[in-house]
């Protein structure tokens, strides 16, 4: 079991260094505070820290506990997010939150005054391990609940609250005076064995279930991205956003002293196939033409979309013009192959993009990115003989 603990949290320090963001933060902070309270109840801090008394080994099994299960129910309010819309989970995990908080404090202090307990009370711990499972109890309702409203990974969600509920049971068990009984008999090892699977269990369920919620809020940060001036279905820069970054692209050529270029790639027909394969293809066309056109120019250039029809090539720092036109030959040749697409009830279609170029070599001194782009998107227009296949 602390093996698997200690992966976990080897993934959630990595987590941290890589992305440093809140919520990486408090996946680390559950992770250690409920990891603790695990391996405190397992019973290796006594044999690797035997001059650590009874009495302070009592205070933290029987305080960690609740304080997981408090970060618990505050983490998965946030989780599941519906705590603001339906009153039963709001008063279920802020109740249960502040409930847990105060059952640790009583505890802690209770155990500190009576320090002559010398580790044999267990009353404590009896008292400590129906205060756990009310927490997986107060989990398990708000998760059951959202799964009732609509949440998919919130049934989910319960099924790691019944293993969290075999965990909690087995490791109070484990320091009860049932222990010595099931000590002696055969089914001891099978227990610990399924308290041990059970825990390393409902933290999986856990990790897996958080990616798989921040990976949803991600996409839908990606589809709200129009309000931050981003396409909502290829995630290119568009209005002020885009002319933001134009400029700071000619800013880089203007302190390098060299040229800068602009590539406007207009699409004649990007809704050529609507009537017949459905109003929503475009939106399949202009993902696979960004990616194309991405794949085509890398990662160093400025891509953006100037309006659904147009997109934005920005080549800063140009030292060698042949280097720009050997670019826009290889985007010529990409662009203009067929592209499959899926339209309504299923159905296959293929899209020949034609396309129309406007090409315009600017001196980044005080160029206007407005009236570059303007001038880029009219002689594309202008173009008499789009690309085809």
């Amino acid at each position: 079991m602390l093996g698997g603990l200690l992966t976990l949290a080897t993934m959630a320090i990595a987590d941290v260094a890589m992305s440093g963001s809140r919520t990486a933060w408090r996946g680390l902070a559950y992770m250690l505070l409920a990891g603790t309270s695990s391996v405190m109840l397992s019973g290796l801090p006594e044999m690797l820290f035997s001059d650590v008394s009874d009495n302070a080994m009592l205070v933290f099994k029987a305080s960690l506990g609740p304080l997981s299960g408090a970060l618990t129910l505050t983490y998965l309010g946030q989780w599941l997010g519906v705590a603001a819309e339906d009153m039963l989970v709001n008063r279920t995990i802020i109740g249960g939150a502040v409930a847990l908080i105060a059952s640790a404090v009583f505890m802690a202090l209770a155990l500190l005054i009576n320090s002559n307990s010398n580790g044999h009370d267990s009353n404590i711990l009896t008292f400590a391990t129906w205060v756990n499972c009310s927490s997986v109890l107060m989990a398990l309702i708000a998760s059951t609940r959202a799964a009732h409203l609509g949440d998919r990974l919130a049934r989910w969600m319960a099924l790691g609250c019944l293993l969290q509920a075999i965990s909690v049971s087995g490791l109070y068990a484990h320091n009860l005076p049932l222990n010595k009984a099931l000590e002696n008999s055969p089914a001891g090892i099978w227990v610990w064995g399924l308290t041990a699977a059970s825990t390393v269990g409902f933290f999986l369920v856990v990790v897996g279930l958080g990616i798989s919620r921040n990976r949803q809020n991600r996409r839908l940060e990606r589809l709200a991205g129009l309000s931050r001036g981003l396409d909502p279905a290829t995630g290119l820069p568009r209005g002020s956003v885009l002319l933001s970054k134009v400029d700071d692209a000619f800013w880089r050529s203007a302190r390098l002293n060299t040229n800068c270029a602009v590539l406007c790639i207009y699409l004649r027909n990007l809704y050529e196939l609507s009537e017949t394969a459905g109003h929503s293809i475009d939106q399949q066309i202009l993902v696979s033409m960004a990616a194309r056109i991405r794949r085509t120019v890398g990662f160093r250039c400025v891509v953006g979309l100037y309006h659904p029809r147009c997109f934005v090539v920005v080549i800063s720092a140009v030292k060698q013009p042949r280097l720009v036109g050997g670019l826009v030959k290889r985007l010529r040749y990409l662009l203009a192959k067929p592209l499959p697409v899926i339209g309504q009830n299923d159905g296959n279609y293929t899209f020949t993009p034609e396309i129309a170029y406007g090409l315009v070599t600017v001196d980044p001194s005080g160029a206007d990115p407005a009236r570059i782009l303007d001038q880029a998107e009219q002689m594309a227009l202008a173009s008499e003989t789009p690309a085809k296949t």
